[in-house]
Order: structure tokens, then C-alpha cells, then sequence
């Protein structure tokens, strides 16, 4: 098949990322993959734009072409995302080409935004679609929930919040959810009422919408259909505890002169959920003698930065909560047993030498390199919980450990090995074409 011929007129690559000067710049995006070996599958959502993803390494980077206008306008945006530590994909560099034989206004140019694929994630539909993920599905509902919050709180207008515009990553049993598409988004210093409730009714007309094409377009498990008929009844519910939890983080308290103790129990009820507060203020009220109290929260990050601080770990925010719990509990074992405090930091050490690298170097030569090593560990922290809980005494790690190893190897796709990823990936390819030969006919509203 013949394709026109192009030249790359512009490439803009931010620093640490590779040049991409050896994939085939003179051809459209659509044709890569007949003559780059870089071209890899992953799992992914439909998207009414052509997106290739390439390897670079351990490293994937997302490709999708649009007017040079729209690209620099989403690539903007997503930087913006980046400076405000908002939930989304990295924005990674910029590049434009020119069309032989045509003189097109400079906007109109053919253009791709170049993003980092985001390591160990998961679109919506593999959680109905892969073995061993059925457990994550009640999760999504709270993730995307999650999401628009933090977004909401940034001063992100989506615009076009769907299940196929975000990607999942797997948190000590809960899920994270990131943004991979800002085209049709807004960044604000605050946003209104009103442009938060346009998108909660755009978030779920789209959610329905998404379950809605998964259950005819898509070969499911005998079970699935009748239950994604009941997710699209209640998809409404993201609404629901979207309010709950914007209406706890905003609450505000009347304090009384003596009653400083509760802008501690504050903190640590946002703490709790995992919201770093920025700033407290404390206000006069009405009746003079009371204060009135706000927090400011900054990110939901706060166990993330813990433990990054204390150990190095980069890991969602739920795993660096059950992480941190852990050396909690060395931390009160090495007080026991040495008769005198033990700082946090000194368990942390202990911790990262006696347990958490000593687990991970058994866990890959039993079963395989993890694609996330940090989710990898909690999944046998909840093992050991589960064993234990069934013995009626701590089974202890190793015990764990092993009977952990033991059922992985009997149901493929409860670890996150690299190895089910990339089945994942070729899974996701084999149904891919027949999703989206129809994707034409969908609602723009379905973007990678």
C-alpha cells in the first residue's frame, strides 16, 4: 500500500528521552509499524485517532497524530498537569511534519504528541476481559471517582471524562486511575460549580456509553454481560461518591478557642485519605468567640512522599500506606526488643534489608521478573493477612511467601509479572481490529 510522502519539519523532545530520529518520519503514523520494529503492542483503549506505541528500552512512548494545533494545545496541557502533580500521563515531546505536494496552513500540518506509556497499567476493559483482575472491577467506581476529585481540585476541566481516556494501575487491592487525554480539557486556577457538574454529567453519560460498547462489542465471559447491565444502571454512583468525598475534603469546622486538638485530628482524617495538606486557615466567625477552620489540600499523595522519603520507594499512594505500616510494625518489634525508641528511618533500613528486597529477589526467581515490584509485595502482605486470618495466628512472611508462589503458578495473572503483561498485550491485539473497525461509528468521546 502506498502511503504520501512526508518529512519531519519539527521535532521538539524534552531532555531524557531519546532523539526518535531512527523511526520513519516520512511516512504517516498509520504506516510505522510496517517499517519500524519499535512498533509494540500494549493494552489500550479505541481512540478515533491512529496511536502507535514504540520501545525504546524498558521504555514505551505513545504516539498519536493530530493537527499541529490540537497537539500543542493538548501537549501544553498536560505539561500543565505535570506542574500541578495532577494523575496523568507524561508529556514527553512534540513533532511535526510536512505532507509532499501539499502547502497546508502551518495549524493543519500533520503532527503526533509524544507521551510515556504508563509502566504496569491496565485500560478498563481488562479488567472484565483478563484472568485473575475480576476482583479489581468493584474498585473502578471509587478510582475514577478519585480521579476527577484530585483533577477538580487542580483546576482541571476534563471535558471529556471516559473509561477509555483513563488508564488503571493495581494499589495494594485498590486501583489508581490516571488521565492519557487532555484534547478537549481546560486548565483553571479554581473551577466553578458549574464547570464541575458539566463534567460529572459528561463523565457519566460516557461511563454508561463505554460499558454499554464493551458488553456488544466484545466477546465476554458467560457472566459479564448481565453484570455490566447493572454497572451501566449504576454508573452514577461515581457521581455519588465524587460528592462525598469533595464534600469531606472542603468541610469546614467551628472551633472554639481551647479546641486546637481537632485541627490535628483534621490533618490526619486527610491524611488518613491520603490528601498532603498544604495549609490550615482559621477564620473569625460570626459569633466572634468561634474560629472557623479550612484546610487546603495539595495532593493525594501524602504516604507516597513518606515512604519515597524514607526509602526511595515510588509506589501508589495505597501501597505506600500498607508499606509504611510495616515498618510501623518493625519499628514497635526493634522498640520491644532494644528497650529504647527506634526511629522510623532506622526501621525503615531494617525493614527494606530483612524483608521487602529479600521477598522481591524470591519472588523473582520463583516466578518471574514483576512488572511492579512494589504491588507485587502487597499482594503477599494480603496474602499473609488472608493466611493468617484462616489459621487464627501470624503465619509469618515466608509462609506467605511460598504458599503465595504456589497459587500464582496455579492461576496466571494474579501477579503482576511482566510476562501476563505482555500476554495482555497480545490478548488486547487480537480483538483490538475488531473493536475498532467500528470506531468510526462511536461518539468522539473515546480518546487514547
Amino acid at each position: 500500500m502506498s502511503h504520501p510522502v512526508r518529512r519531519l519539519h519539527s521535532l521538539h523532545i524534552r531532555q531524557g528521552h531519546p532523539d526518535f530520529l531512527d523511526l520513519p518520519w516520512e511516512l504517516p503514523l498509520e504506516a510505522w509499524s510496517e517499517r519500524s520494529p519499535r512498533v509494540v503492542e500494549v493494552p489500550r483503549g479505541l481512540s478515533r485517532h491512529v496511536v502507535l506505541f514504540v520501545s525504546y528500552g524498558a521504555t514505551i512512548y505513545a504516539f498519536k497524530e493530530t493537527p499541529a494545533r490540537v497537539a500543542q494545545r493538548e501537549y501544553d496541557l498536560l505539561r500543565g498537569l505535570e506542574d500541578r502533580r495532577l494523575p496523568s500521563v507524561v508529556p514527553v515531546g512534540l513533532a511535526i511534519q510536512t505532507e509532499a505536494g501539499h502547502d497546508s496552513v502551518p495549524d493543519d500540518r500533520p503532527a503526533m504528541l509524544i507521551t510515556q506509556y504508563l509502566a504496569s497499567s491496565l485500560p478498563y476493559r481488562a479488567l472484565f476481559m483478563q484472568q485473575g483482575l475480576e476482583r479489581y472491577r468493584s474498585r473502578l467506581l471509587d478510582a475514577m471517582a478519585g480521579l476527577l476529585v484530585r483533577l477538580h481540585l487542580g483546576g482541571f476541566f476534563w471535558g471529556d471524562c471516559s473509561l477509555s481516556n483513563v488508564l488503571f494501575r493495581r494499589d495494594a487491592g485498590e486501583l489508581q486511575a490516571y488521565a492519557v487525554d487532555a484534547e478537549t480539557s481546560e486548565l483553571h486556577e479554581q473551577l466553578s460549580p458549574g464547570q464541575r457538574e458539566m463534567d460529572l454529567q459528561i463523565m457519566e453519560e460516557n461511563v454508561a456509553g463505554g460499558l454499554a460498547d464493551l458488553a456488544a462489542r466484545v466477546e465476554l465471559p458467560e457472566e459479564l454481560p448481565a453484570e455490566l447491565e447493572a454497572w451501566q444502571e449504576t454508573a452514577t454512583s461515581i457521581r455519588q461518591r465524587y460528592e462525598r468525598l469533595w464534600a469531606e475534603i472542603n468541610r469546614e469546622l467551628i472551633l472554639q478557642p481551647h479546641e486546637s486538638y481537632r485541627i490535628h485530628e483534621r490533618i490526619r482524617t486527610l491524611n488518613d485519605l491520603g490528601f498532603s495538606v498544604g495549609e490550615v486557615e482559621l477564620l473569625a466567625s460570626a459569633q466572634g468567640s468561634q474560629l472557623r477552620m479550612r484546610t487546603i489540600v495539595t495532593d493525594r499523595e501524602y504516604h507516597r512522599h513518606q515512604l519515597h522519603t524514607l526509602t526511595g520507594i515510588v509506589a501508589e499512594e495505597r501501597q505506600a500506606s500498607l508499606l509504611l505500616n510495616e515498618m510501623q510494625e518493625m519499628k514497635a518489634t526493634l522498640t520491644r526488643k532494644l528497650d529504647r525508641s527506634v526511629p522510623l528511618s532506622v526501621a525503615a533500613f531494617r525493614w527494606l534489608d530483612e524483608r521487602y528486597h529479600p521477598a522481591l529477589s524470591q519472588l523473582q526467581k520463583d516466578l518471574g521478573r514483576a512488572a511492579d515490584t512494589a504491588e507485587l509485595y502487597c499482594q503477599v502482605l494480603e496474602h499473609k493477612w488472608f493466611l493468617s486470618e484462616r489459621a487464627k495466628r501470624d503465619v509469618g512472611l515466608d509462609a506467605a511467601l511460598q504458599d503465595y508462589v504456589t497459587l500464582s503458578r496455579k492461576q496466571p495473572g494474579i501477579a503482576p509479572l511482566v510476562e501476563d503483561a505482555t500476554r495482555a498485550a497480545q490478548e488486547a491485539s487480537e480483538f483490538a481490529p475488531a473493536l475498532e473497525a467500528d470506531a468510526d461509528v462511536l461518539p468522539p468521546r473515546s480518546v487514547t
